[in-house]
């Protein structure tokens, strides 16, 4: 049994922070003389392994391995439709939106980021609809990136002592390290190892921890526990999540990034997999770990389900191994995300803005950098905040205005060729302000933002759409070849 601080653990994180770090120097000597393209896209040259992985990753962060499992060990099976939604929600996405949104990424100007990519589909000269997406990028993005360092201070803590603001600082070190250095090359390659650790740490926890399960346990947990149906409002917000998928930018930028179209269909089956066993052994983790630790209440208020099941069991360098992938998780969504926010900036705000478009390469990437800092420090301070909230609550918060605000406006740029300019900004506003609106005045319905959020975005998109002038020839022109469009 492993539940006080051991040097074995320590190492272990070490040498795996090391290894993190050392991919970034490896990129950032390979990339060196690299435009904004490769630093922000990779030059659209990840494998479909890679793609997939990193996708996925990026999308599961700490949130998988310990906020979801403490949310079904704390309130039940009702929780499980978190993840189901998740699992449609992300299939739909590499399945129908990631084939087109690469190729329409391509022959709209060969667009490297979302803002830019919505802009140049419409072929508007207006930066209005950058402008409000980067806003919603910064604001958003600091709020979960907030969760990952959240998580990487309560490991240490919980650990190996350390306190947890120090722990967040740290990890926020090493995060923006390998992210400044080496790009979104750095960030897919990280993922790629990070999202094989969280998969094989999710497969191992709980079947050791089922196999020691006393056989009274169950009979101590209320029977309402056992029921996914009890409330409607928990099936309703737990589909709801996945929603998200279709307006999550540092995931479904890595569909930009796929190398062809070829390499898109076999990344989807890895994805689909890769995020349906996550979500099957995450679920089980919250059960198990009810089964086995039974209720705590400082467990769930630090979300330390699986933590403290994988110090309990394993000796201290297998479950420094193990715990390592909280870490991974934590990682592997931060960094996309402080990239996706350095991206949304320099290359839809900084340059055409500020800049009007005479910025240079180099100069771009130093713009890009420097935002990674910033909102790396920002969201230590929001994580450190006594009053921030649990790491679920946090992405969830994030979540959510994500997918309201880009999710439908995404969708209908992608399928709708009467679709216009007017419509795709009307539909970002209106979300984000629904989602921010619901969650602050109507949160006690139960309903999770995420659902008004982004019905109320569809509807006011395809409204001012209706209302206002149709797209133009070119515009129409250039929706059609997409649909052609193969290599």
């Amino acid at each position: 049994m492993n539940t006080t601080m051991d040097f074995s653990e320590v190492i272990v994180f070490i040498v795996y922070l090391l290894f993190m770090l050392g991919i970034g120097v490896y990129f950032f000597f390979k990339s060196k003389g690299g435009g904004e393209k490769t630093y922000f896209l990779g030059g659209r040259q990840m494998g479909p392994w890679v793609a997939a992985l990193s996708a996925g990753a990026s999308d599961m962060s700490a949130w998988v391995l310990m906020g979801l499992p403490t949310s079904i060990y704390a309130l039940g099976l009702g929780q499980v439709w978190i993840s189901v939604g998740l699992a449609l929600g992300y299939s739909i996405s590499w399945i129908l939106e990631a084939p087109r949104l690469r190729r329409f990424s391509i022959v709209a100007n060969d667009s490297i980021t979302i803002p830019q990519y919505l802009t140049n589909r419409f072929k508007e000269n207006s930066k209005v609809l950058q402008v409000i997406c980067a806003i919603v990028f910064l604001i958003a993005y600091t709020i979960y990136s907030a969760s990952s360092m959240k998580a990487c201070g309560t490991l240490f803590h919980t650990v190996i002592g350390m306190d947890a603001t120090l722990a967040m600082y740290l990890g926020a070190c090493i995060i923006v390290s390998y992210t400044f250095l080496g790009g979104f090359s750095a960030v897919c390659w990280t993922d790629f190892f990070q999202g094989m650790m969280i998969l094989g740490a999710l497969l191992i926890a709980p079947i050791f921890a089922a196999s020691m399960i006393d056989t009274s346990a169950a009979a101590s947990i209320p029977v309402s526990y056992w029921n996914p149906m009890r409330d409607w409002r928990e099936i309703v917000s737990g589909l709801a999540w996945g929603l998200g998928y279709f307006g999550m930018p540092h995931i479904i930028i890595r569909f930009m990034s796929i190398r062809s179209q070829h390499d898109m269909r076999k990344s989807a089956a890895i994805g689909i997999t890769w995020t349906f066993l996550i979500l099957l052994f995450a679920t089980i983790v919250g059960v198990v770990g009810r089964l086995f630790l039974g209720l705590d209440e400082t467990v769930t208020k630090d979300s330390l389900v699986f933590v403290n099941m994988v110090r309990i069991i394993f000796p201290s360098v297998m479950s420094g191994i193990l715990l390592s992938a909280v870490l991974a998780a934590s990682m592997s969504t931060a960094d996309s995300q402080l990239l996706s926010a350095a991206s949304a900036f320099a290359s839809d705000v900084y340059k055409p803005v500020f800049r009007k478009n005479k910025a240079s390469d180099k100069e771009m990437l130093w713009a890009g950098r420097l935002v990674v800092l910033a909102i790396a420090v920002v969201s230590v301070l929001i994580a450190s905040a006594p009053d921030s909230g649990s790491i679920m609550a946090l992405v969830t918060n994030a979540w959510g205005i994500f997918g309201a605000a880009f999710g439908p406006t995404i969708l209908l740029s992608l399928f709708w060729r009467r679709f216009n300019f007017h419509g795709a900004v009307t539909g970002i506003v209106v979300g984000a302000v629904v989602d921010i609106a619901w969650f602050t005045f109507l949160s006690s319905t139960g309903i999770y933002e995420l659902a008004p959020g982004f019905f109320c975005s569809l509807v006011a998109a395809v409204i001012v759409t209706l209302l206002t002038k149709e797209p133009s020839k070119e515009v129409k022109k250039l929706y059609d070849s997409t649909l052609d469009y193969d290599d």
